[in-house]
């Protein structure tokens, strides 16, 4: 086995022995979800699966919207709808408001967290973070959750979303009317929660700070919990979760979702180490060190080497008369016209080819021929009739 081989293979087990240890480990340790999105589809700490299903538990149908903004239009209404926006993970665009607008007309809206301060502004608050100063929610129970943001009121009438005016255009929204406006939460830093209910269609708006409240670490270690649930307990029947701006749309492929997969499986990372090592074997095979090595050049055989070879293997068989009558022959398929390669007697051409010599070489060559070309001649008279056929062929030739 050569050197080169034996260091492949020697890697191969390397690597092969650490994604074994690698997948041994992991299969023994408890995988986290580090995943800060608090998607309904996240169970990790960060996650707000837990909310999705304490508000299916209360017996209220839940379904996650996966869609554009714009095919909010398309579902059927419902007097006691709810939709839920937790803090977007992708900013909501200028075009996009209009939709979620046009959508509160029919529906309750939920909206927390600084991702959806756009939409909030239509409604005459904005969120004021704060991002190194957590607070105790006040008056929630004796396990309250920390938050680190508070809604302020705008006190204007309109706001105007610029982000999209160099590709779009100006989206500008009038803030409704409002009926009442009843706070729900506050903390030190001022409000965190309130319920806006509008003059003008008989829906309310529950705008809230901070999301971090309706996450699945805070839901379970406080009374967040009991404060989200509240919200939706005998007041709707259907809860709709916002997911596409959580990057959970309804688009999307197969191969991007298997290499999102190998990127956090285990089992992903050791096919990625098998490819590589392939990868690697294969580049070390298709590169040649040194200089090439130059092929063995053959020589074909000229016509007379053929016709001695064949008189040696005649002449081994003691078939001496054959072996020169052979040659005879086959010196005559040369130098005979097309016509009389093959007819007439041999022996009658040689003779005549004797008359027409035009060289003593030549002549001596054609009168040994002659002379061998009586039967029972000795084994030598093979070479001697090979020698003189070549040199007829050398003569004619020259």
């Amino acid at each position: 086995m050569r050197p080169r081989t034996e260091v492949l293979l020697g890697l191969g087990a390397v690597c092969l022995l650490g994604v074994a240890a690698a997948m041994l480990g992991a299969s023994k340790a408890t995988k986290v979800d580090h995943d800060a999105r608090p998607s309904t589809f996240l169970a990790g700490p960060e996650g707000a699966r837990g909310l999705l299903e304490a508000t299916r538990g209360l017996g209220i149908e839940v379904r996650r919207f996966r869609q554009r903004p714009r095919e909010l239009a398309k579902l059927a209404d419902s007097s006691r709808r709810l939709l839920v926006i937790l803090n977007p993970s992708a900013s909501i665009s200028a075009p996009e408001l209009t939709p979620f607008l046009a959508f509160s007309k029919s529906t309750d809206l939920l909206l927390a967290g600084r991702g959806a301060d756009h939409l909030m502004r239509c409604f005459g608050y904005r969120v004021d973070q704060k991002l190194f100063d957590s607070v105790r929610v006040m008056g929630l129970g004796a396990k309250t959750p920390l938050v680190s943001a508070s809604l302020v009121a705008t006190h204007k009438a309109t706001y105007t979303d610029s982000s999209r005016l160099a590709d779009v255009a100006r989206t500008t929204c009038t803030v409704p009317a409002m009926q009442s406006a009843t706070p729900l939460l506050v903390s030190a830093h001022g409000l965190v929660a309130i319920r806006l209910e509008r003059a003008d269609v008989h829906h309310s708006v529950i705008l809230v700070s901070d999301a971090g409240l309706f996450r699945n670490r805070t839901m379970r270690e406080t009374d967040a919990g009991v404060f989200a649930l509240g919200l939706v307990a005998g007041k709707y029947d259907r809860v709709l979760f916002e997911e596409y701006h959580h990057g959970f749309g309804t688009a999307g492929s197969l191969a991007s979702a298997t290499i999102a997969w190998s990127r956090q499986s285990p089992w992903g990372w050791g096919a990625w180490q098998l490819a590589a090592v392939g990868l690697l074997a294969l580049l070390f095979g298709a590169v040649r060190f040194g200089p090439a090595i130059p092929g063995i050049i053959r020589v074909r055989r000229s016509p007379i080497e053929h016709v001695r070879a064949l008189a040696t293997a005649l002449s081994a068989a003691e078939g001496h008369d054959e072996a020169i009558a052979a040659m005879v022959r086959g010196l005559r398929r040369r130098l005979a016209p097309p016509a009389l390669r093959s007819r007439g007697d041999w022996h009658a051409w040689l003779a005549q080819l004797g008359a027409h010599a035009g060289s003593p070489k030549e002549r001596e060559a054609i009168a040994t021929l002659n002379q061998l070309t009586q039967p029972g001649q000795p084994p030598s008279s093979v070479l001697r009739a090979a020698n003189a056929v070549e040199d007829v062929w050398q003569n004619i030739q020259s």
